[in-house]
């Protein structure tokens, strides 16, 4: 356990955000193991028709980080405070809430997977390999709830370390079986998919056992060991409003991947191969809201406010300067990046048009998301859950869909995605400094 309210505030900061920024890091690794070896052995028809459905995944993934991540919360402050008896409940009852989450939305994604495609516009030549990936993918859904759960609850008492020792471990599996499967037994994105399940298992057992074995009085012990309905209660309502903003994200790329979908195969493959790597340009800035997150937590609840807005202010400067080296990176190799996923010109044109476009804007994204730490450490969800709908639904989601439409078609997607950081920024950056000045 790291108690994070002593010592300098941005050597603590990231000190305590290393493990998660490798974690993240090796996640996203995780992620486009699939996209990379399905690109490279089976060609951009079956890239096409992983990254059709890949939205549908990044959204289960939404509610389940969403869900731990107000358990997460509560536990850095009852850590924070001392109280040991309300952290332990709140451990068990956010665990056992997620794995009966998780086992609704298995039943409902397996036998709705082929309807959910066509209502997201899968090209039909698409249809037939993107539900086979998915069905196999929804079977993995609650070793995911379990590992987000368990990982939150070990990042909320401070041991950031763990949790990436296991990703590390499952990542490394997940690409020797990709490997095996698909280009040693020709399976196919079955494979892929197959690989990528038995992995999540293996990440949460070894997580599971840790726990039980590192830190027995945590979680499952027989007297705390159930569903605490006023515990609940506050974990949804932290919860519920960074699980409807994670949701809501995960809605408007849905939206996005419809519109991507009408563009062809093509402009498919480009997409999942930019937005892969737009993936990895976001995690220090998504790593850094997140150390902040439970560091502003532990701190709240320990009455340290002089800390948590040093630690902020610090962070945010971090945080620009990495965002500046990111863009200015990207935005002069797209080519070679995209290269990686697949070499078809056509898919390599796309792409770097993506990232140059997106790549320009890192610092607003950056500042949004070291505001969002802020703002959920300090148990105020609902603000950038406000935020997240004004961004997607009234400014991204509709230029995107209006954009499209025009002369600038693809492009006009891309565009959009900018303006609604901006609009996000703006309400978040208005609501920080109004509780900044309470304090």
């Amino acid at each position: 356990m790291k108690d994070l309210t002593k010592g300098n505030e941005l050597k603590t900061i990231i000190y305590f955000s290393l493990p998660i920024l490798i974690g993240n890091l090796f996640q996203q690794i995780y992620n486009i193991s699939d996209t990379i070896i399905v690109g490279n052995f089976l060609g951009k028809e079956s890239l096409a028709a992983v990254g059709s459905s890949y939205q549908i995944n990044v959204l289960i993934i939404a509610v389940s980080i969403g869900i731990s991540l107000g358990t997460s919360i509560l536990i850095s402050q009852y850590f924070g405070a001392k109280d040991m008896d309300n952290l332990k409940i709140t451990a068990n009852t956010g665990f056992i809430f997620s794995i009966i989450l998780s086992l609704i939305v298995t039943t409902l994604g397996f036998l709705l997977s082929n309807n959910i495609l066509i209502l997201i516009n899968v090209p039909q030549k698409l249809l037939l390999e993107a539900n086979i990936y998915l069905k196999i993918i929804f079977i993995g859904v609650v070793p995911t709830f379990g590992y987000n759960s368990l990982t939150n609850t070990l990042k909320g008492v401070g041991d950031s370390k763990t949790p990436t020792y296991i990703l590390i471990t499952a990542v490394i599996l997940n690409i020797i079986l990709d490997i095996f499967f698909v280009a040693v037994l020709n399976s196919g994105v079955a494979g892929a998919a197959i690989a990528t399940v038995i992995s999540q298992f293996i990440s949460f057992f070894l997580c599971l056992f840790y726990i039980k074995f590192k830190y027995p009085n945590l979680i499952f012990q027989k007297h705390y060991f159930n569903l605490n309905f006023n515990i609940l209660k506050e974990i949804l309502i932290i919860g519920m409003p960074a699980m409807l903003q994670q949701v809501l994200i995960s809605l408007g790329f849905i939206v996005i991947q419809i519109l991507v979908n009408g563009f062809g195969t093509d402009c498919i493959a480009a997409f999942i191969s930019a937005s892969r790597i737009d993936s990895f340009a976001e995690l220090p800035s998504i790593n850094l809201g997140q150390a902040l997150m439970t560091f502003t937590a532990q701190n709240y609840g320990a009455k340290k406010m002089d800390r948590i807005i040093k630690g902020g202010k610090d962070s945010l400067i971090l945080g620009i300067t990495f965002s500046i080296i990111i863009s200015i990176i990207i935005f002069i190799f797209p080519a070679f990046f995209i290269s990686i996923f697949n070499r078809n010109p056509e898919v390599i044109f796309i792409g770097n048009q993506y990232l140059r476009i997106i790549s320009a804007f890192y610092v607003i994204f950056c500042t949004m998301q070291i505001l969002n730490g802020l703002l959920l450490g300090y148990g105020k969800s609902l603000v950038p859950l406000i935020a997240s709908i004004t961004s997607f639904c009234m400014f991204q989601v509709p230029l995107a869909i209006l954009l499209s439409k025009t002369s600038l078609g693809y492009n006009g997607i891309w565009i959009a995605a900018p303006i609604g950081w901006t609009g996000g920024l703006l309400i978040r950056v208005w609501y920080f400094i109004k509780i900044s000045k309470k304090i």
